[in-house]
């Protein structure tokens, strides 16, 4: 990701080489990610008909996630972030809320190794299905593993020494969206990627509840801290003010968009869970009424 041109409340800034091949990065990068997964895409729809496989609107999610991506570096929010702590926060919230479940929701790991090259390919099917591998791939493992990875990773870019880094190198910086972007995109593939790769709904509403809360936490501390928790040249001409809003920005959407997806995740439980169980039947006539050879036999004992 470019890195953050520090302006008025972040002191002097990067050189424009610096900062220059960075974008340059960001942008290349970009545009091979869309052309691997489109390439992908391409050739499963040629095999299994258009529509097939990966449906049109998570193809429109993935690429809607990398535009997100670019858009968070660049323009408005780029300038936003200059001059404040409150809009580097809201790069971290577009990256974290916006692009990561946008990017997993295009469930983009078989068109990407569709489109990889057939050394690679076979690398990574040996790789898939290595023991340990395989223990890390199970649903509930795998999800655990993403959300203690992501709390991790939000917790270290904003303590003090790693954030104030972050501020004063480009490359920092770029390390630091990129830790945020691919735990967010590994923490909500459980959840919105394809259904095969999907956690248990129980276990996909602990992960979001038990992510939710640290980061809650977190967000917390820096909107009641008593004094700015950062040096006085990251924020901008009201410090205490500036990290307060920070704080509310990290913590209120974080909040609002866990707790739906979670809610959501759970009404969706319950209703499969109605439909496999017909009404007005406890679970041993249930399965009797599934079952008509059993209730056949039973009539004809009782007839007998």
């Amino acid at each position: 990701m470019p890195a953050l041109s520090v302006d008025r409340a972040h002191g002097p800034g990067p050189s424009p080489l610096a900062e220059g091949l960075l974008t340059m990065l960001a942008v290349v990068t970009a545009c091979l990610l869309m052309a691997g997964y489109g390439r992908g895409v391409q050739e499963l729809w040629t095999r299994r008909g258009a529509g097939q496989v990966v449906p049109g609107w998570r193809v429109g999610a993935f690429g809607a996630g990398v535009l997100v991506v670019l858009a968070a570096d660049q323009g408005p929010v780029h300038e936003f972030a200059e001059s404040s702590f409150t809009g580097h926060m809201a790069q971290h919230m577009l990256l974290l809320l916006v692009a990561g479940p946008l990017l997993a929701a295009g469930a983009a790991g078989l068109p990407l190794s569709l489109a990889a090259p057939a050394p690679l390919r076979r690398l990574l099917a040996r790789w898939r299905v290595a023991p340990p591998v395989r223990r890390l791939r199970r649903p509930a493992a795998y999800a655990l593993l993403a959300g203690a990875g992501q709390t991790v990773v939000l917790w270290f870019w904003h303590l003090p020494g790693p954030y104030v880094a972050a501020v004063d190198r480009p490359a920092v910086h770029a390390a630091e969206h990129l830790c945020f972007l691919v735990t967010a995109w590994l923490f909500w593939a459980p959840v919105l990627g394809s259904s095969r790769h999907r956690a248990p709904a129980p276990v996909t509403v602990l992960l979001l509840v038990g992510t939710m809360l640290p980061a809650s936490a977190l967000g917390a501390v820096l909107t009641f801290a008593p004094e700015p928790v950062y040096p006085a040249r990251v924020f901008d001409a009201e410090p205490l003010t500036d990290q307060q809003l920070a704080g509310l920005l990290m913590w209120a959407p974080m909040d609002l968009v866990v707790l739906v997806v979670a809610l959501s995740v759970f009404l969706r439980w319950l209703l499969r869970m109605d439909r496999d169980r017909p009404d007005g039947l406890d679970g041993d006539q249930a399965r009797r009424a599934a079952d008509p050879v059993a209730v056949e036999a039973g009539t004809e004992g009782m007839l007998r």
